[in-house]
C-alpha cells in the first residue's frame, strides 16, 4: 500500500502544489520562494522520511505570510489525504530534538480534531528575512487541514535559528512515528470510538 497524495490549491494570493509519500525515504524537491521555509521543509522530509515535492508561487512582493501559511494548509491537506482511513497507524508520535544549546519537544495525535499549542520563546523576531511569527502560521494551517492535535514546546535555546530548526526536525520525527503502520494493529482504528 502506497500512502501518497497530490494536492493543488490556488487562491488569489498563492498557487501551491504538494506531492507527498508518507512511506518515502526523505527525498525532497522544494521551491516556495522563501529560502528559510524550504530549509525547514527539508527538515520535515529528511527527519520524517517523507518524500515531499512542493512548488509555490506566492505574493512575496507583499511579504511571506500567505506563502508560509498556505504551504502549511496545503501540506496538511496532503497529509490528511495520504493517511487515509487511519487503520493500523500508531496515531501518536513524539520527539525531542536538540541542536547545540536548543532543545524542542513535539507531540502529535491524528485525533481528527485540529488543535495547536505552540510555546516558543523566540530569542529574536527575525531569522534572516524570515519573521518567526510565520512558524506559528505554518503549523496552524497544517493542523486545521490535517486534523491533528499538535503540541510544540521549545524547552531551551538562545539562537532563534536553532530554536526553529529543532521544532521542525522534531515535528518531522513525531509525524513519522504517528503515521507509521503498526503491524500489531493491522486493520484497526486506534481509538475506543472506532473512528478518528
Amino acid at each position: 500500500m502506497t500512502r501518497t497524495a497530490q494536492i493543488t490549491r490556488n487562491t488569489n494570493e498563492t498557487q501551491i502544489r504538494v506531492a507527498i509519500n508518507l512511506d518515502g525515504t526523505g527525498q525532497q524537491k522544494l521551491n516556495t520562494g522563501v529560502p528559510f521555509l524550504d530549509h525547514m521543509l527539508d527538515q520535515i522530509a529528511r527527519h520524517g522520511l517523507i518524500d515531499l515535492d512542493i512548488e509555490c508561487v506566492g505574493d512575496l512582493h507583499i511579504d511571506a505570510h500567505h506563502t508560509v501559511e498556505d504551504t502549511g494548509i496545503t501540506l496538511g491537506m496532503a497529509v490528511a489525504q495520504a493517511i487515509g482511513d487511519k487503520k493500523g497507524i500508531r496515531r501518536y508520535g513524539h520527539a525531542y530534538v536538540p541542536l547545540d544549546e536548543a532543545l524542542s519537544r513535539v507531540v502529535i495525535d491524528f485525533s481528527g480534531r485540529p488543535g495547536l499549542e505552540m510555546h516558543v520563546p523566540w530569542k529574536r523576531a527575525m531569522i534572516g528575512n524570515f519573521d518567526v511569527d510565520l512558524a506559528h502560521e505554518f503549523f496552524q494551517g497544517f493542523v486545521n487541514h490535517a486534523l491533528v492535535s499538535l503540541h510544540i514546546d521549545n524547552l531551551r535555546g538562545e539562537n532563534a535559528h536553532h530554536q526553529c530548526e529543532t521544532v521542525f526536525k522534531a515535528f518531522g520525527r513525531a509525524l513519522r512515528m504517528a503515521a507509521e503502520l503498526d503491524a500489531r494493529a493491522a486493520g484497526t482504528i486506534p481509538s475506543t470510538k472506532g473512528c478518528l
